[in-house]
């Protein structure tokens, strides 16, 4: 039987992704919320290139701003993954008897271009203060690099847990963001 939900007064609230519908990642489908968000964590990466010579440094030169995220979120939404790492889902009855499935495929496999790819999306993730504000954390172009990870164990709760990285923005409103912070001082809800 579960607990009754209590509202802790800050911390992570919310974690949304939201795909893009098409390769070229320039326009947004409709989000989907991780369920029982646990862990949203960001790191800003860029690979640095230098100029040595005559036992010098001459110069350094960055290829340009990344950030690697990682997601962990209690259970598993087919959805959520499906819209990070490819795959069809597919739902077959009524309740109570329904059956939902996800199935990824290899290569070229599947109806649509990203039941075998992995999609870029959007990350939205929330986190609320114990003084009624919020802040925000937006990847605008993310993509899963590394492996999906879950594990049921007897006596455990199921987690699952993705990785990746954030790219340049392309579409024309965000063009080249790669993240954005930004904190209100009323909570507001994720678009």
């Amino acid at each position: 039987m579960p607990l009754t939900t209590i509202p802790l007064p800050f911390g992570l609230r919310q974690v949304r992704l939201t795909p893009y519908t098409d390769a070229a990642a320039t326009t947004l489908g409709t989000p989907v919320t991780l369920p029982y968000s646990r862990t949203l964590s960001f790191a800003e990466v860029e690979a640095f290139e230098d100029l040595r010579g005559d036992d010098s440094l001459i110069a350094s030169h960055g290829s340009g701003a990344e950030v690697e995220w990682e997601l962990e979120g209690g259970g598993v939404s087919f959805e959520a993954v499906a819209l990070m790492y490819g795959g069809e889902v597919t739902t077959t009855g009524t309740t109570p008897n329904q059956i939902k499935s996800l199935r990824k495929y290899g290569s070229g496999g599947g109806t649509l271009w990203f039941h075998s790819q992995r999609p870029y999306f959007r990350i939205h993730g929330k986190s609320v203060s114990d003084s009624g504000g919020d802040f925000w954390t937006v990847i605008w172009k993310a993509k899963a690099t590394d492996n999906l990870e879950g594990e049921q164990a007897d006596g455990q709760f199921f987690l699952t847990g993705a990785s990746g990285k954030g790219f340049p923005s392309t579409e024309a409103s965000t063009l080249k963001a790669v993240w954005d912070f930004v904190q209100h001082e009323t909570e507001t809800a994720l678009p």
